[in-house]
């Protein structure tokens, strides 16, 4: 069972008593958009509608369904200052208790969402590759750590996957189209045979290889010796993070990596 779905299926066990709230319709500007989701039990929530005052009514209309055993109600909520939420947009919820087929329904969209996650792969298992593995644990793409080490995959975020091998680049030839590979290994020789890989691949929604100008220049001469494409070269990111904050601290890589990331994933799917 992959993340989203294995979260509320533990979710679901322990809310033996638990209603649906769904955005039926959003216009103008809202927080979330039509079709968004959460579950709402006496006692906890899963997932959100958009925060704020909104889903705070959402809430409280929810648990008053449960309480008094109603099977569905509605909200039709302008925002505006009457709710202390000025966006200015209108969202109407549908709320219900969520039954057993709804349930079911519910545990198959998720493990529909997790199917359909942006696959990354991080090669290497670092201080910045547990740093950038945290920071994609917690957004909605599907994080695969390959490393040569095993001692270097110990203490990755329970979500992502760990691939252990002695030929990583093997993991971007297998990689589904629209993936995105971020390179920062133990040893630049690895880095290369890696990227260059990588760079055959027409599909790839990211190509990112942690290091400096130096190393840009170092790996530029090597890949045009063994037979690169020179028209190639412009896909690749490095160094990776965007060069505007200078900080070099690996939780900040990461927290700008992961950002140049989520963008090069959601172009590449528009």
């Amino acid at each position: 069972m992959t993340f989203l779905a294995k979260s509320l299926s533990t979710f679901l066990k322990g809310a033996p008593a638990a209603a649906i709230v769904e955005v039926r319709e959003a216009k103008g500007s809202t927080p979330r958009e039509k079709g968004a989701w959460m579950l709402v039990a006496p006692d906890a929530i899963f997932g959100t509608i958009g925060g704020g005052q909104l889903e705070f009514l959402a809430i409280a209309k929810a648990r008053e369904l449960i309480a008094e055993n109603v099977a569905s109600g509605a909200l039709d909520i302008p925002l505006g200052p009457e709710i202390g939420q000025c966006c200015g947009g209108h969202v109407a919820l549908d709320i219900r208790i969520a039954g057993s087929d709804d349930r079911t329904e519910l545990l198959k969209r998720a493990g529909e969402e997790d199917a359909g996650r942006p696959h990354v792969y991080l090669f290497g298992g670092g201080h910045v590759g547990h740093a950038l593995a945290a920071a994609l644990s917690l957004l909605p793409v599907r994080t695969i750590v390959v490393e040569t080490r095993a001692e270097a995959l110990e203490g990755m975020p329970e979500e992502v996957e760990r691939r252990l091998t002695a030929v990583p680049e093997e993991a971007v030839r297998e990689a589904p189209a629209g993936a995105a590979f971020v390179v920062l290994t133990h040893d630049h020789a690895l880095d290369f045979l890696i990227v260059a890989e990588a760079l055959r691949r027409d599909d790839a929604a990211y190509i990112g290889m942690i290091g400096s100008k130096t190393k840009k220049a170092t790996f530029k001469s090597w890949y045009l010796k063994n037979g690169g494409e020179e028209a190639r070269l412009p896909r690749l990111v490095t160094p990776i993070g965007g060069e505007e904050v200078r900080d070099k601290r690996p939780t900040v890589i990461a927290a700008m990596t992961a950002a140049e990331v989520m963008r090069a994933v959601a172009s590449h799917e528009a």
